[in-house]
């Protein structure tokens, strides 16, 4: 795919902090009973699943993980899976969830103390502000043990939180040709008051075969200028 190229600009083992949202037109990322499978077409779940075997890790929030109970693996392209990490700052991960069963992938939990009961995946304690935990620590601890391409997957709660906080290189928006009318919206950012404050990333668009739309979006050049 044309967009996957977008990966390798610039230094070809830099650091990158990718995000991926897939949404309707009027922008939900499921219906109000939580309903998403499958809002995008299978072309732009192939996307996905390129993005995961490009990256060397995908991280996901609980929320996410609760909801959708997701493999996190790469199985609809040729490739490797990256590492699974999964953001989880109370410990209401169920020790049966999906993204934990072992298959040589390496699996961490992002807590703010090291008190994950499980042999299946390692903890990194990241510090915790009356935020939350910070996206940056994230990133950083990663990169500490060698996960230098990093996939924000969801949800979108999850990637919200890394763009404002200006943590991401790229994102990725699937938009399919459909409108749910009401449901989770997609990006929740901090409230502007001006069209000025607005984020004006670049933007490259790709009409996707059966009718999704990707939105490939650049914020590098914008936090540069």
């Amino acid at each position: 795919m044309a967009a996957l190229a977008s990966l390798h600009e610039g230094e070809p083992d830099g650091p990158l902090v990718v995000a991926q949202l897939g949404q309707s037109l009027d922008g939900r990322i499921a219906t109000p009973t939580g309903a998403s499978k499958y809002i995008n077409g299978p072309i732009a779940l192939d996307f996905l699943h390129h993005l995961r075997a490009r990256v060397d890790a995908v991280v996901v929030g609980v929320g996410t993980v609760i909801a959708d109970d997701p493999l996190l693996t790469v199985r609809r392209v040729p490739g490797r899976s990256p590492a699974r990490v999964i953001i989880d700052p109370n410990g209401r991960m169920s020790k049966n969830a999906k993204c934990l069963r072992p298959d040589g992938t390496s699996i961490y939990v992002i807590r703010p103390r090291e008190n994950y009961d499980s042999s299946l995946c390692n903890t990194l304690e990241v510090p915790q502000t009356a935020e939350g935990l910070d996206p940056h620590a994230i990133i950083t601890a990663l990169q500490a043990k060698g996960m230098q391409r990093i996939l924000i997957e969801g949800g979108a709660k999850t990637v919200s939180r890394f763009i404002a906080a200006s943590a991401v290189d790229r994102l990725y928006v699937l938009v399919a040709p459909v409108i749910l009318g009401s449901g989770k919206p997609g990006l929740e950012l901090p409230p502007i008051d001006a069209l000025s404050e607005a984020l004006r990333p670049d933007v490259r668009s790709y009409s996707l075969q059966g009718g999704d739309v990707l939105f490939d979006c650049c914020f590098t050049s914008q936090r540069e200028g």
